[in-house]
């Protein structure tokens, strides 16, 4: 169907709409939020054919796509022209549309940021049904706030980013460091000299240290993947050298980034091939009403300064000591609009550490989340809301910027029809439900 036939239909049913209870969007593919007990009671407008590329420019490096196309997928097709996305999220049926309107970085943040700040262009179907162009010229605030609105603020439609240039194959060099001081070093002067492509790492321990440094190579003398047997952050202990194909690169991770399933090389023998993350969240959905209610397994990422890392980790080995974490060095492309104005009054960092917690047992009386947060907020680091989230109504706007976010609201939907952002993410803020569909 042609594009513009597919948002009529959205668009169509938007217009009709009468508030017999909030609206959610569904997709084609998989949901990559963490999976919780229950879904709330929300009515679904069809998305699931907004799933095509519509456009690859290859002189100007630019991509315009529907939401619903899936990396593995949009990597396959860039991949002959040379290029690939500027930032490709590690599992591979996370979509397009999810990376912005969710939070989507990866090994080449330090250089671009998170994929939204890779978009130029966004269309948005607001929940009256008005077709909307945003770009930083047009709309630059509904523009703006649709990263990490979860659906909130209307349905993303189309949107255009930007590629860049590829080899078919990746070099990636662990580099061992034994002191978080010498770990920084590294990732500040990679940064500095721009002398690669790629930079992700791990803390194995307190001494442990690991910095992966990719680079494009047009040969490899070998090749490894990563989605069967072997488990990536293992092989960034025993080697010092590894080389990819760059698709089987970007998706080094989709059974899991230190959360592999299964957990032993034998299951993973017998059952790896079969359990990639699109599997594993299919099997959570349907098994949603038999997840943990209370203290669930901690699946998170928090953004940090640089220059407040040492005093985060120093309080997680203290209160958690759980190894090993995923880092992402991320450079903060501009203040951004989703973040409360004081926030990050007076800070200098223009390089933050996302610190990714996966996979963590609770054990403590308190809830691990609410602890977190906690910190957090003491630090002045701010956590994803792809996972469980505790916040107080009054605390979650003294993160996020409430006044533009209502400001938006009040322009894409403003009978409320998606929810606002704190009632979707915040698991006290309702019951948990069922959730019914009903079909565009």
């Amino acid at each position: 169907m042609d594009h513009a036939l597919k948002v009529e239909r959205i668009a169509e049913q938007l217009k009709h709409w009468k508030p017999e209870g909030p609206l959610c969007i569904r997709k084609r593919a998989v949901s990559h939020l963490v999976p919780k007990r229950g879904r709330p009671r929300d009515r679904a407008i069809d998305t699931s054919d907004l799933d095509g590329i519509l456009a690859i420019d290859p002189d100007r490096r630019l991509c315009t796509a529907e939401p619903g196309v899936t990396f593995t997928d949009l990597v396959r097709r860039t991949m002959e022209y040379g290029l690939v996305p500027k930032i490709v999220p590690e599992l591979r049926t996370i979509t397009v549309g999810g990376a912005v309107c969710g939070c989507s970085i990866e090994s080449a943040s330090f250089r671009f940021g998170g994929f939204h700040d890779t978009c130029t262009e966004y269309e948005v179907i607001t929940s009256g049904g008005e077709v909307m162009r945003c770009s930083p010229k047009e709309n630059p605030l509904v523009f703006q706030m649709m990263h990490g609105s979860f659906g909130t603020l209307g349905i993303l439609s189309k949107l255009t980013f930007e590629l860049m240039p590829a080899q078919p194959f990746v070099r990636v060099e662990h580099e061992k460091y034994a002191s978080l001081a010498s770990f920084e070093a590294a990732i500040d002067r990679h940064k500095a000299e721009q002398d690669c492509d790629f930079m992700d790492g791990f803390i194995h321990g307190p001494h442990d240290f690991v910095l992966c440094v990719g680079r494009f190579s047009k040969a490899a003398p070998y090749l490894h993947r990563y989605d069967w047997t072997r488990a990536y952050w293992e092989s960034t202990r025993e080697r010092r050298e590894d080389f990819l194909k760059t698709e089987h690169y970007f998706f080094r991770y989709d059974n899991g980034v230190t959360n592999v399933h299964p957990k032993s090389k034998v299951g993973r023998f017998f059952f790896g091939r079969f359990l990639h993350s699109n599997e594993l969240l299919r099997l959570a959905d349907l098994l949603r009403r038999w997840l943990p209610d209370e203290k669930p397994d901690v699946t998170l990422d928090m953004f940090l300064p640089l220059s407040r890392v040492e005093k985060f980790l120093a309080w997680h080995e203290k209160t958690f000591d759980f190894y090993p974490l995923w880092v992402v060095p991320y450079r903060r492309v501009h203040d951004y609009e989703w973040i409360a104005n004081d926030f990050f009054a007076g800070l200098e960092d223009d390089l933050f550490l996302d610190i990714a917690i996966y996979g963590m047992k609770q054990n403590g009386e308190r809830d691990a989340y609410e602890t977190i947060e906690d910190e957090l907020l003491r630090l002045g680091g701010i956590k994803t809301l792809i996972s469980h989230n505790h916040y107080d109504e009054d605390v979650f706007w003294r993160i996020f910027n409430r006044e533009n976010y209502f400001k938006v609201k009040a322009i894409t939907d403003p009978k409320n029809a998606f929810r606002d952002l704190w009632t979707k993410t915040t698991d006290t803020s309702r019951p948990i439900e069922e959730r019914t569909f009903v079909r565009a």
